[in-house]
This record gives C-alpha cells, sequence and structure tokens, in this order.
C-alpha cells in the first residue's frame, strides 16, 4: 500500500508524550505575577538543567463569544473552569491535575511543528510557565480552556519561529530512538502477514517520511493541518487560535493537504 493511503491515519500515530515539567509545583499562586514563595531551584527546568526562558507580556483574552457545545462537552468545559479556581487558589493538586491533563496536548503541538523531541520539551514547558503566569487571564465565557491553550501555544511557536528566522531541519526528527511507542499504530492494527518486527518498522519509517514532509510545509499551511487532522479542532476554534476567517482557514488546511499530499508522492516513488 503506497504513503498516500494511509497519511491522515497516520498522522495521528506521531509522537504526543513528552517530559513533565521536572516535578516542579508552583508555591505561588497562579497569575500572581511570581509572588509569594520562591519556586524550587530546578523549577521550570528539564532533567537535564535546560532553564526556561522568562514569559513576556500576558496573553490577551480570546474575544469571541463561546460555541455551541453538547452538553459532554459543556461539562468537561465547567470541571476545566472549576481546576483553573482551585489552581488560582493556590491548590498545587489541581495545579498538578491541570499540567498532566493538558501536557500531552501541549506537547504534540510544539511536536508536530518543530519536528524535534528537544526542541519540543523545551517549548512545552515555556508555555506550561507562561500559562501558570497568565491563568488569571482565562474567561470560561470567551472560549474553551482547550481553544485558550492553544492559542497560547500557538503564540509562542510563531513567536519562536520568527525569532530564529529558520525553518526547523527536515532531519532531525528522533524516530523512537528508544525504541518506546505510545501503543500499536494503525498499521500494527492491520492484518498483516509479515513479521512483526518488519511491520514495526515500516510504522516507524512511515512516521518518518510524514514528519519529514510537514515540517517542509511552510508554518501557516503546517500550523492549520496540525491543528485540525492532529489536534482535532473544528474550523471556529482554529478560526480563534489563529485570528483569522473561517474560509481562510479552510483554504489553508486543503492547501496544506494537498501540499502534503505531493510531498508523500515524491517521496513515495524515491523508496520505490
Amino acid at each position: 500500500m503506497g504513503v498516500l493511503h494511509m497519511t491522515m491515519p497516520f498522522l495521528q500515530t506521531l509522537p504526543t508524550q513528552g517530559k513533565l515539567l521536572g516535578g516542579w509545583m508552583p508555591r505561588s499562586r497562579p497569575g500572581s505575577g511570581g509572588g509569594g514563595e520562591e519556586p524550587p531551584a530546578n523549577a521550570g527546568r528539564l532533567p537535564g538543567g535546560t532553564l526556561l526562558p522568562t514569559p513576556q507580556s500576558p496573553e490577551s483574552r480570546v474575544p469571541e463569544a463561546r460555541l455551541q457545545r453538547t452538553p459532554e462537552q459543556q461539562a468537561e468545559q465547567d470541571a476545566l473552569a472549576a481546576l483553573v479556581r482551585q489552581c488560582m487558589a493556590g491548590d498545587q493538586r489541581a495545579w498538578h491535575l491541570m499540567l498532566t491533563s493538558q501536557q500531552k496536548r501541549v506537547y504534540g503541538i510544539c511536536y508536530r511543528f518543530s519536528g524535534n523531541q528537544t526542541d519540543a520539551e523545551d517549548m512545552t514547558q515555556d508555555v506550561f510557565l507562561k500559562i501558570y503566569r497568565n491563568l488569571g487571564s482565562f474567561d470560561p465565557d470567551k472560549g474553551s480552556f482547550q481553544t485558550w491553550i492553544t492559542t497560547m501555544t500557538r503564540n509562542m511557536l510563531v513567536d519562536q519561529f520568527r525569532r530564529t528566522k529558520l525553518e526547523r531541519a527536515t532531519d532531525s526528527m528522533d524516530v523512537s530512538a528508544t525504541g518506546e511507542e505510545d501503543g500499536p499504530t494503525q498499521l500494527e492494527r492491520l492484518p498483516d502477514t509479515r513479521p512483526s518486527q518488519e511491520q514495526n518498522y515500516a510504522g516507524l519509517e512511515l512516521k518518518a517520511k510524514i514528519q519529514d514532509a510537514l515540517s517542509k510545509l511552510s508554518p501557516e499551511l503546517r500550523e492549520a493541518v496540525i491543528l485540525r487532522d492532529l489536534e482535532d479542532m473544528d474550523y471556529k476554534e482554529i478560526a480563534l487560535v489563529l485570528k483569522i476567517p473561517e474560509g481562510t482557514v479552510k483554504s489553508r488546511i486543503s492547501r496544506g493537504r494537498a501540499e502534503l499530499a505531493r510531498m508523500l508522492q515524491r517521496i513515495d516513488r524515491q523508496v520505490m
């Protein structure tokens, strides 16, 4: 089976696991601007000792009205809003729950945009430190918590890209150097007579090809494809995050998918 037949399902199997924030449990209240007791000496550091830079100005609130939600979605948003209030009150357990519930999503966006595990881990921690300092700006009546976090993540990624003014290297992806997998991929679930080792190798190889092609897209097309096809956000949510009209969102997604398919087709021809 050619690469193009499995493009979209395999996009969703790319790594989404990152490291937690070094066990950091902040002791000052979120949104307080760093007042109160100082965090421990290793606060905001990766296990390797990477220090987090201090975020700049607070994020502005999303001005659009609340999106239509199902009762289940509304219940989830209400629970998240309650968790935010507990974090604002200085509840460290609530902050830990916040980290564990949202870290996979943030890391996934950072990894898929950068294509580099180390950079994604650094950016994930930058995002969470900024979230911690700006929780007071979140308003559940202005949009969902996931949209607020995604907006903040996207803005930091764009700022990082503008600072470096360099496309991420397409060969920088760490294709599961440890051999660890998040779980069986869709390819691994398909009936196949090939040996398991060969099957696993084919899955890893395809993931590498997809990430390679994804990292070659322009930033505006890449972020649109990531938010729609990897994060499963609807067009209205993406429009909120990117602050562009829905029609522009659809156009970028269409162009991004077409360009991604062309790149994968060229890669497929090269290896045949």
